[in-house]
């Protein structure tokens, strides 16, 4: 008996239930699969989301240095301004006339877009259809929900539904669409190492959640030959017949959980890589989803999205410099190490990872740190990417000028529409599909941006 309160127990604080289970397939389907390791590899692709939480401040991620420009961003950013010998110049070979840095912190984002390998996307945010500082102050067109609000805004950025409430993310209607180039494989078309997200969210496809440690929940079984009380346990509590419905799904969920582990830690086990990660969380994360691509042959798969983030960018205060050098770092090493495990892979060309946060934040200071604002800048970095360039327009730098709703808060001159939707051809949905994943994506002039080729 104490044997199986022990078990129940770490099932409990493991987080298992049938809730949380209950949208997995069964991946021992995956073992027997008649798909080959060669084919898997052949066409495959995968998506990566790094999701900034709590509103990246990104007028001190991408900086424009021309003298004028950076006049105006001195005068106006106040306490948070950086000093410009700090910067980190960027290459960027389609802003004649303007010159760009990137935040001090970030010497591993600077050496891939300097390599080509990765691209600025600028001033990009939740829209409902192009919109001018008249047109937003006469309120002429309509405007995203809420705008502002943390919560609103990651779930506009998350399912690029920005005028109602909506269970599904963009990534996890591309899967729905896409999923049946993995065969029967579908489990790990989509998988989080951070937890749940919207973003990854289908009709019919969810999210696996995997631990950016490699534990999967429930380490303490044995497998079905232990004779340790905990593994024996287990076959007792799973085994045993249950009467109520509720107890035998619970019971089958948890016995096809354990084995879904056993073949994912199977493939693990062979997906070794020499490039060093940074020792960080982003790092971890990162570091988990290079290894399960490592691991595409043995799971046979050929289209996969990932979901990983970081907290903290909320800095409204005091400690907003320091604060944002640390995170911005802890993002530009991690982000370096994947890309140099892909070309360590052979497939930098096949991975293609973006960053989105909930939003900007005020150009001016508040007087300690920065507010809630709304058009933003985005890293996109790959194999892929036609880097070392800047897509959509940088917005001009004047409180109440032209891209300003009021206070520095710039009105976004491209969609999160048009920036999923670049990447959502690019992963293979057709033209005739993306409809279907972006309401609103006829709204806007250019539904590709060009940055992946």
């Amino acid at each position: 008996m104490n044997d199986r309160r022990q078990f129940l127990k770490q099932l409990a604080l493991a987080g298992f239930g049938v809730a949380g289970l209950g949208a997995l397939d069964d991946l021992r389907r995956i073992a027997a699969a008649a798909v080959p390791a060669a084919k898997a590899g052949a066409d495959y692709k995968a998506l990566v989301c790094l999701f900034l939480y709590g509103g990246n401040d990104a007028n001190n991620m991408v900086i424009p240095v021309t003298a004028g420009e950076f006049a105006q961003y001195t005068a106006a950013r106040g306490n948070v301004r950086l000093a410009q010998a700090n910067l980190l110049p960027v290459a960027i070979a389609n802003t004649p006339g303007r010159e760009f840095a990137l935040h001090p912190s970030m010497a591993g984002m600077r050496d891939l877009v300097n390599a080509g390998r990765a691209a600025v996307v600028a001033n990009v945010g939740p829209l409902l259809a192009p919109t001018t500082r008249t047109q937003y102050q006469n309120r002429s067109v309509p405007l995203p929900n809420n705008l502002y609000s943390h919560s609103d805004q990651q779930a506009q950025w998350q399912s690029s539904i920005s005028d109602d409430a909506t269970r599904t993310g963009w990534a996890g209607r591309i899967a729905d669409i896409v999923k049946e180039l993995n065969g029967a494989n579908t489990a790990s078309t989509c998988i989080s190492v951070n937890g749940n997200n919207l973003w990854e969210t289908g009709q019919t496809i969810a999210s696996y959640k995997v631990s950016s440690t490699q534990g999967f929940g429930i380490g303490m079984y044995k497998g079905p030959a232990a004779t340790d009380p905990v593994s024996v346990a287990f076959r007792e509590v799973m085994g045993r017949p249950y009467a109520n419905v509720f107890e035998e799904t619970w019971a089958r969920t948890i016995s096809r959980a354990v084995e879904n582990q056993a073949v994912l830690q199977d493939a693990l086990s062979g997906a070794t890589l020499a490039t060093v990660f940074p020792a960080t969380g982003l790092g971890d994360q990162l570091k988990m989803i290079a290894r399960l691509i490592a691991a595409r042959g043995p799971l046979a798969m050929t289209r996969q999205v990932f979901f990983c983030s970081i907290g903290g960018f909320d800095t409204h205060g005091a400690d907003q410099l320091a604060r944002q050098a640390e995170l911005l770092g802890e993002v530009s090493g991690a982000v370096k190490a994947f890309h140099d495990a892909t070309v360590e892979m052979g497939i930098a060309q096949q991975v293609t990872l973006f960053t989105a946060s909930d939003f900007n934040r005020t150009f001016p200071s508040n007087g300690a740190g920065t507010d809630h604002a709304w058009g933003s800048h985005q890293f996109v970095v790959g194999g892929a990417v036609q880097g070392g360039r800047m897509y959509g327009q940088y917005p001009t730098l004047v409180v109440g000028g032209p891209d300003d709703t009021s206070g520095g808060k710039w009105i976004p001159t491209t969609s999160v529409d048009q920036y999923a939707a670049t990447m959502a051809a690019w992963f293979g949905v057709s033209g005739a599909d993306l409809p279907a994943i972006f309401p609103k994506l006829s709204r806007f002039a250019t539904p590709n941006l060009g940055f992946l080729a």
